[in-house]
């Protein structure tokens, strides 16, 4: 998982478990979706970097 703000990488983590990713996911949007230009996305590193989820929708 990435937090990105202004196209430079703020912040990255990594679960094992997709369940505990998908939490984590949620859990960064309510501590950090508040800062204006932050993007939030969930990649699947051992699908070849599949797009999982991104936050907020759509391109910014």
């Amino acid at each position: 998982m990435t937090l990105s703000h202004g196209g430079r990488t703020i912040m990255r983590g990594w679960w094992p478990d997709r369940a505990t990713a998908e939490r984590k996911f949620k859990s960064w949007i309510g501590e950090r979706g508040s800062v204006d230009g932050a993007r939030i996305t969930l990649t699947d590193e051992a699908d070849g970097g599949r797009l999982l989820k991104a936050w907020p929708d759509g391109d910014r």
